[in-house]
């Protein structure tokens, strides 16, 4: 699976040799992820990617969405009709992300887990086989939603017993701003952190900012590259990272809770989000609603999301990028043919 974002800087630090770096990859979230620190210190880098690593394994534990998690038991008990007290942390993370998908017109709803099971995308290996026409228009007829669940403290039940949480939309950027809180308290200033794309920068390396690709949906390498700067976060959803073909179609992972089917007018949205204390959780989560709201609705989703940095490539391939971001990006080689937008 292509990342969204190519680490750049990582290749210049390997190959300058001067600057003291400690970089671990894992695989968590079923994806790829990177951690790259500078540091004079060897092992206090070490250390705080330790940190981060055993952070990002307890998330990916804890709220995984088809193994046994508090997350799965949540599930169990919407199915049952029952209510459920859960952790301070769960019950905050369903309330944000109920936040975030009322802001987006639930295009991005981590509610949908039924939806995901029924295309196949709840496993980390999917068939190219389509969902019956018939278990779709059902689950329309349900109309489950995070908008569905009611929080009392930390007790959660439902209003609908199709609610099926599956935060693979959302978690990612959450460990981003839990990677940067970690390394910031055990003194790591300049790092970058790479989780399947979702990328955010602290400080800079020997002072030069932090330069990531932006992934092209169709071609090997970078479409462009940015300067990071510190606390920034830059997140892509793309048709290219989870999906299967069937009679030369593509369908992604990306799903419309309003079809029942995965958008299909979009290859590419990145968003790039200014420094703040979410910064890596809006990154993950606003990419989505501007990724399935299509052609017309898109811009208009981006400054209901408050987000002024997106490029998004349609299906045709065409490339539309506002001029916020314009004028931070450095393309490869000659510049492709783009549409500058307000």
């Amino acid at each position: 699976m292509r990342h969204l974002l190519i680490l750049l800087s990582l290749l210049y630090l390997a190959a300058c040799g001067r600057t003291p770096l400690q970089e671990q990859q894992a695989y968590v979230f079923g994806t790829r992820v990177e951690v790259i620190v500078v540091s004079p210190e060897a092992e206090q880098g070490r250390q705080a990617i330790a940190a981060v690593l055993r952070e990002f394994d307890r998330l990916h534990r804890a709220y995984h969405a088809w193994q046994p998690s508090e997350l799965t038991a949540l599930n169990e008990a919407i199915a049952a009709g029952q209510p459920l007290t859960v952790t301070p942390e769960l019950a905050a993370f369903v309330s944000e992300a109920q936040q975030l998908s009322a802001q987006g017109d639930y295009l991005f709803d981590p509610g949908i887990g039924e939806l995901i099971k029924l295309w196949g995308f709840q496993a980390d290996e999917f068939k190219a086989e389509l969902p019956p026409a018939a278990a779709i228009k059902a689950w329309l007829a349900n109309k489950p939603s995070l908008a569905d669940l009611v929080i009392d403290g930390t007790t959660i039940s439902s209003r609908n017993r199709h609610v099926a949480l599956d935060f693979g939309g959302y978690l990612k950027g959450v460990a981003l701003d839990r990677a940067a809180a970690i390394l910031r308290a055990q003194g790591i200033n300049n790092a970058l952190i790479n989780i399947g794309g979702n990328v955010m920068a602290l400080g800079s390396k020997e002072g030069k900012k932090w330069r990531v690709g932006i992934q092209h949906p169709r071609q090997p390498g970078p479409l462009a590259t940015v300067a990071l700067e510190d606390g920034e976060a830059i997140g892509t959803s793309g048709d290219y990272q989870r999906f299967f073909e069937v009679d030369g179609k593509r369908y992604p992972h990306l799903l419309d809770p309003r079809s029942g089917y995965p958008a299909d007018h979009t290859e590419a949205v990145t968003v790039l989000l200014p420094a703040g204390p979410k910064s890596g959780t809006l990154s993950d989560a606003s990419s989505k609603p501007i990724f399935v709201a299509g052609a017309e609705h898109w811009r208009k989703m981006a400054q209901k999301m408050g987000v002024g940095l997106v490029l998004r490539v349609d299906s045709q391939g065409r490339i539309f990028i506002t001029e916020a971001l314009r004028q931070r990006l450095e393309f490869i080689g000659s510049a492709p043919e783009f549409t500058v937008v307000p």
